[in-house]
């Protein structure tokens, strides 16, 4: 009337222990995958942004030597020196970045032609990024 119990037993082939086994560590391996995966995104997009700040600071500070050369108002302008601009920035967005600005000049007949490089560096370690802008103007 009731069944054997070692009859029962003997039937079952134990299978399922090794697949749920196989199929954690499958979802175990997806799971350190897509970690790494975001990891490596973030660090790009943190270095993206570094570099973006960088060339922000070397533009303001080319922009800042300029009106140093060649004054709003006409007057006379600061001489072609090296360093001719130099700052660390304290405002919102280039907070921590700095720049400096070389001048070098070359006379063609009776103008005066001035290349001004600007080299902006935002972050440090591993996080810093530098970009360079170069201006020419007379």
């Amino acid at each position: 009337m009731f069944p054997k119990l070692n009859q029962r037993a003997s039937k079952q082939s134990g299978a399922g222990l090794p697949l749920a086994i196989f199929i954690i560590t499958v979802l175990a391996l997806i799971v350190v995958t897509i970690t790494q995966l975001q990891q490596g995104t973030a660090e790009m997009e943190i270095q993206d942004l570094q570099s973006t700040r960088a060339f922000y600071a070397a533009e303001s500070g080319a922009q800042a030597a300029l009106a140093l050369l060649f004054p709003p108002d006409g007057s006379a302008g600061a001489s072609c020196a090296i360093p001719l601009y130099e700052n660390t920035f304290g405002v919102p967005g280039l907070n921590g970045c700095s720049v400096s600005v070389s001048c070098s000049s070359d006379n063609l007949g009776a103008t005066t032609y001035y290349t001004l490089t600007s080299r902006g560096t935002c972050g440090s370690g591993l996080d810093q990024s530098r970009r360079i802008v170069e201006v020419r103007a007379q």
